[in-house]
């Protein structure tokens, strides 16, 4: 009731215990004192992290005869949006650990004298919740990076914010530059923004779609030395690298005389290049899977099992150059040049792109045999269908590039894997000819498993 006299009876009732239980909405949430409160349901959803806690302090006060608190919580079939990590992460104090890993581990790093007990449907549940929680917007990331230093003693870095907050970096990049937000959040004093587009652009579009050691070896090489490379001595492998980097940065020459004033621009911005230092090692340190070197008999830089972005492989097998970009869109590429040709599969083709014909007729029959299909003009007597069937006699190469889809679940354009070379096993049909690949290395496990799919259909 709204009544102050009778707020103040039922008050002393409950005190005098001759009420057990009373149920309030939006009362006593803050400045009311009864300590002897030893049991506090919560049985509707509040989105403010002030009044849950405000709620739960009700029962915090200490009491004679009073062991502790019990907090039942029955909120838990609430909207989608409803904020559990929020809820979870105000409850459990400074930790180093997300609140995803909290949960799932039984809460190992509550204060002393503290258990959070989950029934298994809700535990479920609540991490389903956490983990299809609509990403975060702008304003709740800086909103969490200007509170990070309530929740952890730890230092407020990308690797550790992401980790904490359990939001992956591809998130994060969607809503700009780490730095900017940082400087946003007000944890920052100044904000550099020469080439913030162009790099954040870089990192969004080229180099969370690229996982390859050697090639983020490379770039963190670049970054510590500024971008200020010494072109004299760098192999020739390293140059091509240098034409992945313009091209990951810069999109074209962007007004450049030569190589090596693109990439010495590059390193103009000194905040961005912290940046770009943690993000690589970020990167590299979650490659969990060997490269192999080729050898064409040209330097390319590019390593077996490595993936890559289309432009990165196009400059990185010199079919771009520092001068000319020329465009590309088909499935296959030639390098006249270099007598070598580029097959591009994409294995989960979308029926919006794809012709129905041609949609599962790309897959792997082993770790090491890759069925696929060539365009619908090739035919094994003559052209470049005849290339196929006498690549080894011609010292052709064919080179194969896969990936399981056009999009990564983050919506970004996916990577290619390098399966390094293929040798004809054996062929059929004309226009399309259905071709075997032998490839050299066998394939590894998580796109020989997509792949293997494929076959079922």
């Amino acid at each position: 009731s709204n009544n102050n006299g009778n707020r103040d009876t039922v008050q002393s009732r409950l005190l005098n215990k001759e009420i057990n239980y009373l149920f309030v909405v939006d009362i006593y949430n803050e400045g009311v004192d009864i300590p002897d409160i030893d049991t506090v349901l919560f049985l509707r959803p509040t989105e403010s992290l002030t009044v849950f806690l405000q709620q739960l302090g009700r029962g915090l006060r200490l009491a004679d005869y009073k062991d502790c608190l019990t907090v039942l919580d029955f909120v838990g079939n609430s909207r989608p949006e409803y904020d559990y990590e929020g809820k979870f992460r105000a409850l459990m104090g400074k930790t180093n650990t997300s609140t995803h890993s909290e949960i799932e581990n039984e809460f190992p790093h509550l204060p002393l004298g503290c258990s959070i007990v989950l029934e298994r449907k809700a535990k479920e549940y609540i991490l389903m919740n956490i983990k299809n929680a609509i990403g975060l917007n702008r304003n709740q990331l800086i909103y969490r990076i200007q509170n990070f230093k309530l929740h952890t003693h730890l230092e407020l870095t990308l690797k550790n914010f992401t980790t904490l907050n359990h939001i992956s970096i591809q998130h994060l990049y969607k809503k700009g530059s780490w730095k900017k937000l940082c400087a946003e959040a007000g944890v920052i004093n100044d904000f550099e923004s020469t080439h913030e587009k162009e790099l954040t652009r870089a990192i969004y579009l080229k180099w969370l779609s690229c996982r390859s050691a050697s090639y983020f070896t490379f770039l963190l090489k670049c970054i510590d030395k500024k971008f200020q490379l010494d072109f004299k001595s760098l192999s020739e492998e390293e140059m091509q690298m240098c034409l992945m980097l313009h091209y990951d940065v810069w999109q074209n020459a962007a007004g450049y005389k030569n190589l090596e004033e693109s990439i010495k621009a590059i390193g103009t911005n000194l905040m961005l290049i912290d940046e770009l230092k943690d993000l690589i090692t970020i990167l590299l340190d979650d490659i969990d899977f060997m490269e192999y070197d080729i050898n064409l008999g040209f330097p390319m830089p590019l390593k077996v099992h490595g993936r890559y972005t289309r432009d990165q492989i196009l400059a990185a097998c010199g079919y771009y150059s520092f001068e000319r970009k020329p465009s590309s869109r088909e499935g296959v590429q030639e390098l006249k040049d270099k007598n070598t040709e580029l097959l591009f599969v994409t294995l989960n083709k979308s029926e919006k792109n794809f012709s129905p014909t041609t949609l599962y007729d790309d897959f792997a029959i082993s770790e090491t045999i890759f069925h696929w299909q060539s365009q619908n003009s090739a035919r094994p007597d003559r052209g470049r269908g005849r290339s196929y069937v006498d690549h080894e006699a011609l010292n052709k190469r064919i080179l194969l590039f896969v990936r399981e889809a056009n999009k990564d679940q983050y919506g970004n354009t996916m990577g290619f894997v390098f399966l390094g070379e293929g040798n004809l096993l054996e062929y059929e049909g004309a226009k399309p000819m259905n071709i075997k690949w032998l490839l050299k290395e066998p394939m590894p496990p998580y796109i020989w498993k997509d792949s293997a799919k494929m076959a079922i259909g």
